[in-house]
């Protein structure tokens, strides 16, 4: 039993984000700020990239429920 009106559930669930989370974000400015050039999200292979760093064939997966 859900604790939370469908209405409610349904407003929190929306602000649940699947791209560019905190940790991502933070990843980002850590690898930019060490010269390190990526793509983001990128859609080109399968699974859901989180950053990819092409010149040295990595991909990297960033879990937000740690």
């Amino acid at each position: 039993m859900d604790k939370f009106s469908k209405e409610k559930r349904s407003d929190i669930m929306s602000q649940v984000r699947g791209k560019n989370t905190k940790s991502e974000e933070t990843d980002r400015k850590y690898l930019f700020s060490k010269d390190f050039r990526y793509r983001k999200n990128d859609m080109r292979y399968p699974g859901t990239l989180d950053i990819l760093l092409t010149k040295y064939r990595t991909a990297i997966f960033i879990d937000g429920c740690f």
